[in-house]
Order: structure tokens, then C-alpha cells, then sequence
């Protein structure tokens, strides 16, 4: 029978052990750790997220604080903004949430916060240290993070002898997907739309990783009998099924038929999603650990 991850179990149990280590950090060191998240303009997605990144941080007992700034915001008011935060010793991690309007340079934002508080992950400093394997000083993308706690929740530390594939190659997710794959001994494929007979490709997988943004496009057929597949896609598609103008979420692969064929696999909502906001909540712990002198929990 088809295991069916359960991410929010998975990030529940992340959140936990981020409560502790908040807790533990200020017992011994006197040291609140502190979150930082800056969004420009009145995209409501944005928000919604902001919001949701907050609440979060305030139950696991973090400095929580927010920076709105009017959508007007210059390169330069949002740099200096940045800036303060970085020589701010009570914020360890500031996270800008993108997008962010376009008459901004978003790259040279995210290069400008110091690396051991980029708790997104995202600055080449963050990028170079999983390249060569140094997860030991390195900060890791979230989604991707999330994702591989989600893999080894079915598999071991050790991945030796299996085969990964990774749909999807972008900066954000693919690449350090991959990476993270490959440090932990998997053979690593990473696909993409250019990929000759994708289909045959991803049925070699012993873990299969979609992320393509195309709706339900990982087929059944895609899939290795007994395979972990993991779906990072989030679509929102027609539903007229439920009503005129409704609509729903789903993945990048096709769910309902995928999940008769595969051993273990991530539904959409409710998979790799709530690992995100999850594993930002651990990167910014590992981030005030570390800042004090100490060695940050594992998760």
C-alpha cells in the first residue's frame, strides 16, 4: 500500500525541536533569537505569507518583526533597511519576501544580507557551501531543505545506491534539491523540459522530485513501481466541479493515478508546502545558535 507523506506531521515535529532549541538558547545564553522579514508593497499572496511567516516565528518563541514598506520603496531605502538589519546583533535572520516590485533589483537585495543570516538561503555564499558539501556552516533553501527531510523520512541518512531525479533545474529549487541529493551518496539526475524522453528518465527514479510548475504533468507512467516521489509543484487550476469560478491545488504530478504505482509519495496541499515555513523557522534557530558560539540542533 502507497505511504502518503505527511508533511505536516513532518514540519510539526521540526517545529517542536525549533521550540526547544528557542527555549534552550535562552536559558543558557540569555539570547532570543530573532527574525526579521521585510515586504514591499500589497501583493496579497505576499502578505498572506508574511502573516503566516510571523505567527510562526512568535509561537516558536522567536523576536518577531515585520518591515512594510510602500510599494514606492527605492533600491536604496530597501538596501538601507538591509543594511541596519544586518549590524542589528538581536536579529539573526532577515528574510525578504519576493517578489518584490519590479522597478527593484530583487538579486542584489538578497546579496546584500550577510550570508549567516540569509535564512532563505539564497545568497551565493549559502549556494557555494552546499556545492562543495559544507552543510555544516551553510544555510539551505527552505523548500528544498523540506524536501529532503521528507525523503529521508522514508529512507535512511544514506541514500547510496539509489537514483534521484529532480524535474526542474531553477536556482531556487532544482539545483540545491540536487545537491542535497548528491551529499547524501544518490545518483543524481537533474531533468528538465530540454531533457530527451523526460518520461523514460524520470522512470529510472528510485526517488522521483517534481518541480515544473505544470499541472499534474508527472503521469503514472513517469513513475518506478515502489518509488518515493516527492511533488513539490502547487497549481491552481479550474474546478467546475465544485461550482462555477472554483478552482483547487495540485501538483505537478498526477496524484490519483500516480499514487497506485508509487511506494511512498507527497500530496499537494499538504506535502513539501508546510515544510517551508517550517525549516525557515529551523534555519533561523541554527542561525542564533550559531552567532552564540554554539552548535546548532539537528532536524
Amino acid at each position: 500500500m502507497t505511504h502518503i507523506i505527511d508533511g505536516k506531521q513532518v514540519a510539526a515535529s521540526v517545529i517542536e525541536a525549533v521550540k526547544q532549541g528557542a527555549s534552550d538558547l535562552q536559558r543558557t545564553k540569555g539570547v532570543k533569537a530573532g527574525l526579521a522579514v521585510v515586504i514591499v508593497g500589497d501583493d496579497p499572496a505576499s502578505h498572506a505569507y508574511v502573516g503566516a511567516k510571523g505567527r510562526m516565528a512568535k509561537q516558536c518563541g522567536f523576536n518577531s518583526i515585520q518591515h512594510t514598506l510602500p510599494a514606492q520603496t527605492t533600491q536604496g531605502e530597501l538596501a538601507g533597511l538591509v543594511a541596519s538589519l544586518n549590524e542589528d546583533a538581536s536579529i539573526h535572520g532577515i528574510l525578504v519576501q519576493l517578489p518584490l516590485p519590479k522597478h527593484l533589483d530583487a538579486d542584489a537585495i538578497i546579496q546584500s544580507i550577510r550570508p549567516e543570516k540569509d535564512v532563505d538561503g539564497l545568497h551565493v555564499v549559502n549556494a557555494g557551501k552546499l556545492a562543495i558539501g559544507d552543510l555544516a556552516t551553510g544555510l539551505i533553501s527552505c523548500t528544498p531543505a523540506g524536501a529532503m527531510l521528507l525523503v529521508r523520512s522514508i529512507h535512511t541518512e544514506d541514500l547510496s545506491g539509489l537514483m534521484a531525479v529532480v524535474i526542474g533545474r531553477s536556482n531556487l529549487f532544482g539545483k540545491p534539491m540536487a545537491q542535497l541529493l548528491l551529499n547524501a551518496n544518490a545518483t543524481v539526475m537533474t531533468a528538465h523540459s530540454r531533457t530527451k524522453d523526460l518520461a523514460s528518465v524520470a522512470r529510472g527514479a528510485d526517488i522521483l522530485v517534481a518541480a515544473v510548475g505544470r499541472p499534474e504533468m508527472v503521469k503514472a507512467g513517469w513513475v518506478k513501481p515502489g518509488a518515493t516521489v516527492i511533488d513539490v509543484g502547487i497549481n491552481r487550476i479550474d474546478a467546475p466541479e465544485r461550482g462555477e469560478g472554483k478552482t483547487r491545488l495540485v501538483g505537478d504530478v498526477a496524484y490519483a493515478e500516480a499514487s497506485d504505482v508509487a511506494g511512498a509519495i507527497t500530496p499537494v496541499p499538504g506535502g513539501v508546502g508546510p515544510m517551508t515555513i517550517a525549516m525557515l523557522m529551523a534555519n533561523t534557530i541554527t542561525a542564533a545558535y550559531r552567532m552564540s558560539g554554539l552548535t546548532s540542533p539537528s532536524f
